[in-house]
């Protein structure tokens, strides 16, 4: 009973709160960007998985048709032998054949007994002579068969790995331009890396990752002199960049924030926080904004789990995360 007059009481002086010092239309204006950058986080999260998984089928297709490449190799091999068999057959049968024809020439003058064996044995000579000749005639429409699947796998087969070949292209051609602009930013950056900022690359990204000392004064969401300073010579790489999308991520530590205004929590903390660095990047830059978007993780993608302070001290920071846009590979996975 206790418990739950506390919980009354705290809602009630919230609510005062609220109120008293937050104008309902902001309060709703900093929800409604919050939930944009969720959705806009899942949109990505979503195409993102969508190429992972288009790359995947690819490259399971492939394989299959080089197995089944294979097994026609093997199979046009095996009738091909099986046709100069049958060639060879068919030359012997036929130089019996004539000799017997010429044997017969020879005794037809003879016993009409030994002509009648002659000319049976002829005939039945035909005959074999004629089902060798059948066979040889399905085995060639057959090998005829085989070699036209063959060569139409094999077109396929060059398809694929042309297609496989533009994707790995692209995926090396993003890989080098990740490494160029970490490079660039880190020499931007210089004389702040080691000092609350790191420059690095993980899944294919630049992540630059500024301390909260850098950037914020504790619990505040404005920008310092110094972190605008930093801001401004990472704008100029982002105006030289056109090609780079910008996610900005804020990160609280597991303290629990006790907002006195609109920010009533680490959600609202880190979701301001990012929203303060958007503001400082676009700020008298000739950035695209359609480029940027705000998120706030508040605790939940700590970099160290303990709860030390110096873990808590790594987990307050903001991550700008740059993205090389991939619109050529996304053609490519659409057109196939």
């Amino acid at each position: 009973m206790r418990k739950i007059s506390f919980k009354v009481f705290g809602i009630i002086c919230l609510v005062s709160i609220l109120f008293a010092c937050v104008p309902l239309k902001k309060y709703n204006s900093v929800s409604v960007d919050l939930k944009k950058c969720n959705d806009e986080k899942g949109k990505l999260e979503a195409q993102l998985k969508t190429l992972s998984d288009k790359n995947t089928e690819q490259e399971a297709v492939l394989r299959k048709l080089m197995v089944d490449y294979k097994q026609m190799k093997k199979d046009t091999a095996v009738l091909g032998a099986a046709k100069r068999t049958a060639e060879g057959d068919y030359g012997n049968l036929k130089s019996t054949y004539d000799a017997l024809f010429d044997k017969n020439k020879n005794l037809i003058s003879g016993s009409d007994k030994e002509t009648r064996k002659i000319l049976t044995e002829l005939q039945a000579t035909q005959e074999d002579l004629q089902k060798r000749d059948d066979a040889l005639k399905i085995l060639e429409k057959k090998l005829a068969e085989k070699e036209k699947s063959l060569n139409e796998l094999d077109i396929r087969l060059k398809e694929k790995e042309k297609r496989v070949v533009e994707l790995e292209n692209i995926l090396n051609k993003k890989d080098s331009v990740v490494q160029a602009l970490r490079k660039t930013v880190n020499d931007a950056l210089l004389g702040y890396i080691g000092k609350g900022l790191t420059v690095n690359i993980r899944n294919g990204k630049v992540y630059v990752s500024l301390e909260e000392s850098l950037l914020f004064a504790s619990a505040s969401w404005q920008v310092s002199s110094g972190g605008t300073e930093v801001l401004r010579k990472l704008s100029k790489v982002l105006e030289s960049n056109q090609d780079i999308n910008v996610l900005i991520e804020g990160h609280t530590d597991n303290v629990p924030y006790a907002g006195a205004s609109q920010v009533k929590d680490n959600w609202d903390l880190s979701c301001m926080r990012a929203t303060s660095v958007v503001k400082i990047l676009l700020n008298g830059s000739k950035i695209n904004p359609d480029r940027l978007m705000a998120t706030g993780r508040s605790e939940y993608v700590p970099l160290d789990p303990a709860t030390t302070k110096e873990a808590r001290s790594k987990n307050r920071r903001t991550e700008i995360i740059l993205t090389p846009k991939l619109d050529e590979l996304f053609r490519i996975l659409e057109s196939n």
